[in-house]
């Protein structure tokens, strides 16, 4: 595993290990929307809702009167494709917090200003 995925496997180790002292840290899951697909996989996918675009994690906890929290996840100088942007605007006009992060560090940082700890 390198570069996104390790950012984000290393992100998700964090929350499960502080999800004993803040509870909400289990509500974060993944939207495995990217990667790799063969064609009969990616026809099933999208049969069955998988969409081009959304962020990569999302914590199922409304604060500070947003609805959750989705993360995008890059590293270097990865940007977001138009589709994503696409997602991220729709997904702030439905009242959800939306951040790109660079890094776990800056990920975990995003994570506990949202949740005020």
């Amino acid at each position: 595993m390198k570069g996104e995925d390790l950012e984000q496997a290393t992100l998700i180790q964090w929350c499960n290990l502080q999800s004993c002292k803040y509870s909400e840290l289990k509500m974060i899951f993944a939207i495995p929307n990217g990667g790799y697909r063969n064609k009969a996989e990616a026809r099933k996918l999208k049969a069955t809702g998988t969409k081009s675009g959304v962020p990569d994690l999302f914590l199922a906890v409304p604060r500070n009167n947003k609805s959750g929290l989705f993360l995008e996840m890059k590293v270097g100088r990865n940007k977001c494709t138009d589709n994503q942007k696409k997602w991220i605007r729709a997904l702030m006009e439905q009242n959800y917090e939306v951040k790109i992060c660079y890094s776990c560090e800056e990920a975990i940082q995003i994570i506990k200003k949202y949740l005020n700890i």
